[in-house]
């Protein structure tokens, strides 16, 4: 069959803007990388660092072999719940915009194990890391995955047969992909238990910053560029709109989701930045950073079918919910590094609920139907559209938390059980990298800066062995 001008154009556009989409990213490996390594003590910042390379590396393999299939697979065995269990494969189109589509979408497996990582950072076995790694990017995410993304999910909103007439709208992956990633994260920490020294015999937390507060923020900013493919960039085809088209093509909210993200990451990280004054007595970059990113993380679900100024309050309850899981976790003793789970956890949760609230209905229609005319969709709560895109929301999450709970924190509990998860304790006050790594991460690094009795203890300890 011969292929018109305009639509071979069309392709031509949607496969290069998807690709850039995927290389952008991918780019937040490195901002993942940064982040972690900036917020860990400079004794493990080798071991945070090979973490995210394994991440990226067992991660395409795992998704290349099985996660695809799970999530996008169109086997003969395909269903609404697990996808297909054929190798991807086989089941991966021949055309090259599918081949773009699997890169986009393997730049999101990994990122997800990225997020674990950094709940487990500074006292996990690296073996463990490449365990859970390889299981959550092939088999536990793909899930989640296929159900709010392919067509044939049971929550999608592209679905032939829509949940409450309206599917689950997780756009960019609130849920999919962050609170995946933080329910993961929170297994694993809540097994292994705090760092040694976290917290005192009275159960008062000590403080332990990252080394590094320039990475930090290089690891934000990245992210934040990162970002503008993960948001914008899921517009999968962006349907290019011509004079002689009646519909409008949802590439009209392609500018209006990257305002939006801006918007929220901008609003979460001031409200922050102010909070934390009043809270601890000091401006703190670090703080803000974290703030910045859990409006990202919000406003992931809803970017394309929200107002600018839906946005702004996305973000700033965003922040205040970051804020309070924070001071939660402290008062429970729970010990996530980088916040990971408060932050891609609570602030993801936010977002699938704030998309239900605030979702407008003229961009539901434009994103979801490419702006068809006489077309009825359930809407934001809050904007008249009715309980069904809310109550699809709740039960996004509540499927995560429970599927996700039952899949990672039985292989957790397994491997801590099989003495694989947590590094022996004389290893952990030493730090990761002299203990499994060879070395330092820095050349000429002497003992760890922040407890250096620790360091002096340890080493005599190996001399009077």
């Amino acid at each position: 069959m011969e292929v018109s001008w305009e639509q071979s154009v069309t392709d031509s556009i949607n496969t290069v803007y998807l690709l850039f989409s995927a290389y952008l990213v991918f780019v937040m490996q490195l901002g993942f990388a940064m982040l972690c390594a900036g917020s860990v003590r400079a004794k493990n910042a080798m071991n945070i660092m090979l973490t995210n390379v394994v991440d990226a590396v067992v991660g395409s393999i795992s998704y290349y072999l099985f996660g695809f299939a799970f999530a996008f697979g169109d086997g003969s065995n395909s269903n609404p719940f697990i996808g297909t269990s054929f190798f991807a494969l086989k089941d991966i189109p021949s055309s090259s915009y599918d081949y773009s589509f699997f890169l986009y979408q393997w730049a999101f497996a990994i990122a997800v194990a990225g997020i674990t990582s950094g709940s487990i950072a500074e006292r996990t076995q690296f073996s463990a890391y490449l365990v859970f790694s390889f299981f959550l990017s092939g088999f536990v995410y793909p899930i989640v995955a296929h159900w709010v993304w392919s067509s044939s999910g049971w929550l999608s909103p592209s679905s032939s047969d829509l949940l409450f007439g309206s599917g689950a709208i997780d756009f960019a992956g609130s849920g999919v992909v962050h609170l995946v990633g933080a329910i993961a994260g929170f297994w694993g920490a809540l097994i292994e238990g705090p760092r040694v020294g976290r917290f005192d015999a009275f159960g008062k937390p000590v403080p332990m910053r990252g080394h590094n507060a320039t990475l930090v923020v290089l690891g934000t900013f990245l992210l934040w560029f990162g970002w503008f493919g993960f948001n914008p960039g899921s517009f999968d085809k962006i349907l290019v709109a011509y004079p002689n088209t009646t519909d409008q093509g949802n590439w009209t909210a392609v500018g209006r989701t990257a305002v939006t993200t801006t918007l929220a990451g901008s609003t979460a990280g001031i409200i922050t930045l102010f909070s934390r004054r009043l809270l601890v007595g000091h401006w703190d970059a670090l703080d803000v950073c974290n703030g910045v990113l859990g409006g990202f993380v919000a406003i992931t679900s809803g970017c394309s079918v929200v107002e600018p100024w839906a946005a702004i309050v996305c973000g700033f309850f965003a922040a205040l919910v970051l804020i309070g899981f924070n001071i939660l976790a402290l008062k429970l003793s729970f010990d996530d590094p980088l916040e990971a789970t408060q932050l891609h956890g609570g602030c993801g949760a936010w977002g699938l609920i704030f998309t239900g609230l605030f979702a407008k209905e003229e961009f539901v229609i434009q994103v979801y139907n490419s702006g068809e005319s006489g077309v009825v969709r359930p809407y934001g709560l809050l904007m008249g559209g009715g309980w069904g895109l809310i109550g699809a929301q709740v039960i996004e999450i509540l499927m995560i938390l429970s599927w996700v709970s039952v899949t990672m924190g039985p292989l957790f509990f397994a491997l801590h059980k099989l003495n694989v998860l947590r590094i022996p304790i004389e290893d952990e006050v030493a730090g990761l990298d002299i203990s499994s790594h060879g070395g330092y991460a820095y050349a000429g690094h002497p003992a760890e800066e922040n407890h250096p009795r620790f360091y002096a203890d340890y080493m005599r300890m190996q001399d009077n062995n």
